[in-house]
């Protein structure tokens, strides 16, 4: 794609909320935006795709392989959590209330980029008006506001505690050793600016792995902090994020709540579990002896929270690409649980609700083969054609689990979305 545009970055202080509101006039968008956090492993800090050339809709992953191979374009899209009863003999018995689909993805109309550690944004495409337009207009720019509206409960407290106490008898039988219990909030026949709601939910909480994602009639409005794989050349990396707390109201009350949640018993269970469940998934498309945990036990702070992140990486074997290890590791086991396929038979049977696009993924692949996706969680999405507006939160279960903490925990993750709603 050749360059038409380029800006900088630090000269539109409202750049993100511009390039979100003009993406909702096209039928596909896909903004990705990592609010400037470090990251060693990630090559942009801005990537997005506006409009679609051509696209690939609710398909495979050999599907989606030989619709990269024919041109080797830049792709944008997402794998649904219901991907996996194509990968596994599973399947999702709750109603679906959007179409993302398993599998969408699209070659853009216009490529926007801004590399990591680079204040200059490039536009590359034929669209020249259109984009010297936004740009032109890009001065002006003020970010408009709505307010949320209050989203009701799928299932109420004791339901959710009721639940938990089934899976940790699960545990304690030793069908898992860990699952990931997600409840849904909602709201029906509803209106939603969802550039409006998505710019001010980037302000309350912005994440390294945001992004705005529109198919057509559907939105994913997303302020998430876990990556699920990057490739770069022949290395991947795997971040799986467990183990939570809440930020401290001083410096002092944070660094203490840092260090307990490093130390927690509970919280280095749950991630090694899954830290396990990651280097044996990307044991299977790696070189021989390649796998390595780089960092077990990373504390990060968020604006709400504090988490336990790991990266594991791995080589990957020359025979293997980008599609096989998207194969072999999706659904992330971060949101699965272990082992994967008994976790997520469970998850179907006690949740009430369709996961959707929550628990997938949405990025991105290079014409080179490199790669990068994120985790759907802290999201909300909605449905233009139904009106429906939906957020879903889950937390990990294990036998040390507190059925009360979980649910609090729960409410800690989505606190950002719901202080954006009526009051």
């Amino acid at each position: 794609m050749r360059q038409i545009a380029q800006i900088k970055r630090s000269e539109h202080p409202f750049f993100i909320d511009a390039l979100v509101e003009w993406s909702t006039q096209f039928d596909m968008a896909s903004v990705l935006n990592s609010n400037h956090y470090a990251d060693t492993y990630g090559a942009y800090s801005l990537l997005a795709g506006i409009g679609s050339k051509r696209n690939l809709r609710n398909g495979s992953i050999q599907e989606l392989r030989d619709f990269y191979t024919t041109k080797k374009p830049w792709l944008f899209g997402h794998l649904g959590y219901d991907l996996k009863n194509q990968l596994e003999q599973l399947k999702s018995s709750h109603p679906s209330h959007f179409d993302f689909g398993d599998l969408s993805f699209f070659e853009p109309e216009i490529l926007v980029v801004q590399k990591r550690g680079e204040d200059e944004v490039y536009f590359h495409g034929e669209s020249e008006v259109v984009v010297n337009e936004f740009i032109d207009d890009l001065h002006n720019f003020q970010p408009k506001t709505a307010v949320l509206p209050r989203l009701q409960a799928k299932i109420q407290r004791q339901e959710y505690l009721e639940a938990i106490k089934q899976l940790k008898s699960e545990i304690q039988f030793g069908n898992i050793y860990e699952i990931n219990y997600c409840q849904e909030f909602y709201k029906e026949q509803v209106e939603v600016n969802v550039a409006a709601v998505y710019g001010m939910l980037n302000v309350k909480s912005a994440m390294p792995f945001s992004a705005f994602y529109k198919l057509e009639n559907d939105t994913l409005m997303c302020a998430s902090p876990e990556r699920f794989l990057v490739k770069r050349g022949d290395q991947v990396y795997s971040q799986p994020i467990k183990g939570t707390s809440r930020r401290g109201a001083s410096e002092q009350e944070d660094e203490l709540l840092k260090q307990q949640l490093k130390s927690d018993l509970k919280e280095q269970t749950e991630n090694v579990m899954i830290v396990d469940l990651v280097r044996n998934d990307l044991s299977r498309t790696a070189a021989r002896g390649t796998v390595r945990v780089e960092e077990l036990f990373g504390v990060y702070p968020f604006p709400q929270v504090h988490q336990l992140i790991s990266t594991v990486r791995s080589t990957l074997d020359s025979k293997y690409d980008i599609f096989d290890v998207i194969e072999t590791c999706f659904p992330m086991g971060s949101m699965t649980g272990a082992p994967k396929i008994s976790a997520m038979k469970l998850a179907d049977l006690h949740e009430k609700s369709r996961r959707e696009l929550y628990s997938g993924s949405v990025g991105y692949i290079t014409p080179d083969g490199d790669a990068d996706f994120n985790v759907v969680i802290r999201s909300l999405m909605y449905s233009e054609k139904s009106r429906y507006l939906s957020l879903t939160v889950g937390g990990a279960i294990t036998s040390l689990a507190n059925e009360e903490t979980e649910y609090e925990e729960c409410l800690l993750k989505a606190k950002a979305i719901f202080e954006l709603g009526e009051k």
